[in-house]
């Protein structure tokens, strides 16, 4: 099994963590208002790298979680883990932050109906959410996309099976969403020691990412606001 360095930017907690043979053996995080807590990455990253070198162990590849989320804090992760990938001559890996999100929902919620469905939902701005569906084994049930939700947006897959909702922009929407069959699960945030089952499966399949030219999946085009004049 890889080593694999795990760095995680998509949202207002940024976390990094280190996983050997399918175990986090070093895990992070800090959490900062609209994007802040990624000012503490290098420090982290710092402490990681110190961690293994310290222990002799040999990195393998650096995972990092690749969008959607907050514009910054994607870029300043996926430079981080651009940078190290260069520095020591490792192989980058691409986890979406929204397949991330369903890991800690399978791991503690075994409970989950077999035929249920997760929709992982970032926040968006107003009622506006990424989100996608997934079946239980992580296979794709709708692609991901940016949602303007309403109380149709979901209904044609909650007529027919649960569907659990969980994410920072998930709790919104439930009192628009108003179905039996919608649940939400609280709590549910994006960070690097979920990342190993993804990125060691990714390492394994050999599903590696250009380094040079490797962007992150920001979903929509960014768009500056300008800022409101002070008198």
């Amino acid at each position: 099994m890889a080593c694999i360095l795990h760095i995680e930017t998509s949202t207002n907690v940024c976390s990094v963590a280190v996983s050997e043979d399918g175990q986090c053996i070093f895990e992070q995080s800090a959490h900062g208002d609209k994007g802040a807590g990624a000012e503490q990455l290098g420090t982290m990253v710092d402490e990681a790298l110190s961690f293994t070198d310290n222990h002799a162990i040999p990195f393998d590849a650096v995972s990092v979680s690749c969008g959607p989320g907050s514009y910054t804090g994607l870029r300043i992760g996926i430079s981080m883990a651009k940078g190290i990938c260069y520095g020591r001559d490792l192989k980058l890996l691409a986890v979406p932050t929204l397949e991330l999100l369903c890991v800690p929902v399978l791991l503690r919620h075994p409970e989950l109906e077999e035929n249920a469905l997760l929709c992982p939902m970032l926040d968006a701005r107003r009622m506006e959410v990424y989100a996608a569906l997934y079946d239980r084994s992580l296979k794709t049930v709708r692609e991901v996309k940016a949602d303007i939700v309403g109380a149709d947006t979901y209904r044609q897959w909650l007529d027919e099976r649960p569907v659990y909702f969980f994410g920072n922009g998930a709790q919104k929407c439930m009192e628009t969403i108003q179905h039996p069959n919608a649940h939400l699960i609280e709590g549910i945030e994006p960070l690097a020691k979920w990342m190993q089952p993804l990125a060691e499966k990714r390492f394994l399949n050999d599903q590696f990412e250009d380094v040079a030219y490797f962007v992150p999946f920001y979903l929509k085009d960014f768009v500056a606001i300008k800022p409101k004049p002070l008198l």
